[in-house]
């Protein structure tokens, strides 16, 4: 599994985007300059944000961006959804239009449900932890102590 460089950096601005208190709207300027990332590169990932429902925008002075809802209501499979990033390990669990896929392979492959399981795990446990969860540094048990 790979997370790309484009979920990470929707996390890292989404977790400067509380550090700064999520109620007032922050510029993509203030954000590029706080988290060391491209500003064209945020409006692309903000831009996906918004379109999910996530983050609303505001013009003018003073104007920017904020939260649509709670931080303990985002978990982390809604931005990487948002922003389509895949956290797939094989051919067979990569999803297109809510349909996993089969590998060329898949008919021989003893391992092919393993790796749907595997998908469906890990897509579960970034759906249980929020935006709160990562602030707090307080993540679900049950999967931390099994990859421990």
């Amino acid at each position: 599994m790979r997370i790309t460089t484009k979920g990470r950096y929707a996390l890292r601005a989404i977790l400067h985007m509380v550090r700064n208190g999520s109620e007032k709207p922050i510029s993509i300027r203030v954000l590029s300059e706080q988290t060391c990332l491209s500003p064209e590169f945020l409006e692309q990932i903000f831009f996906r944000l918004r379109k999910a429902d996530l983050i609303s925008s505001t013009r003018g002075p003073g104007g920017g961006f904020t939260f649509t809802k709670s931080t303990t209501e985002v978990s982390i499979d809604d931005i990487f959804m948002a922003i389509d990033e895949g956290y797939f390990i094989t051919p067979c669990s990569i999803q297109d239009k809510q349909k996993v896929l089969d590998c060329d392979y898949s008919e021989n492959c003893m391992a092919c449900e393993f790796w749907k399981h595997t998908y469906n795990v890990m897509r579960s446990y970034f759906s249980g932890v929020t935006i709160q969860n990562i602030i707090d540094g307080e993540f679900p048990a049950s999967i931390q102590s099994s990859i421990q």
